[in-house]
């Protein structure tokens, strides 16, 4: 999927360039309802949203299975003296752990926390005793080639297709700040909302 997204939309978005988070939150979302949803799938022989719907509504995860989801996880041995190292960062664990290969689960941005894990079940937390680093170093991505501009504006021609489905629905983004008043029970309005109601 995340191969697709890239190959299909960020190319074109970034050979059309987007000037703004809601201009590429607006291409997506055409190109994803336009394209990517309504395919057949190699695979499944079956057109992704169908697939999808098919499922019924969606089950939304508990917060701590989310949190859970984008720890990363490292395995250490345990020293004679119950400490791991880890980024340049000394921590203690429960002495029983000795000798042992323990995982290690933690969020990269916060290096201050670490659980540790011995076989898959928990083991308690790694205590912190000598922090250097309170982020993980970012692992650098290798440079894609750029691919050759065609020329064609296809995410917007996309978009185009999908504002002439959706035609008549409302977004409040578009719609005028109206001031509202009561004046001898009649409303009187202005669409300017520096400008009082008279």
């Amino acid at each position: 999927m995340n191969r697709f997204i890239r190959e299909a939309f960020l190319t074109e978005a970034t050979h059309h360039g987007i000037g703004s988070l809601a201009e590429l939150n607006d291409r997506f979302d055409a190109w994803v309802t336009q394209v990517c949803n309504t395919r057949i799938h190699a695979e499944t022989q079956q057109r992704p949203i169908d697939r999808w719907q098919a499922g019924g509504p969606p089950r939304h995860p508990a917060p701590s299975t989310l949190v859970d989801a984008f720890r990363w996880a490292e395995t250490r041995k345990v020293t004679k003296t119950a400490t791991i190292q880890m980024e340049g960062n000394a921590y203690a664990v429960d002495a029983a752990l000795v000798g042992r290969r323990i995982e290690v689960r933690f969020d990269p941005e916060d290096l201050t926390r670490l659980d540790v894990y011995l076989e898959g079940r928990p083991a308690g937390v790694a205590t912190p005793f000598k922090i250097g680093r309170h982020a993980a170093k970012a692992v650098p991505q290798a440079a894609r080639p750029t691919p050759e501009p065609t020329g064609i504006d296809y995410l917007g021609v996309v978009q185009a297709a999908h504002e002439d489905d959706t035609i008549g629905t409302i977004h409040y983004r578009h719609a005028p700040l109206i001031n509202v008043a009561l004046f001898d029970d009649n409303y009187i309005t202005t669409t300017d909302p520096t400008e009082a109601p008279r």
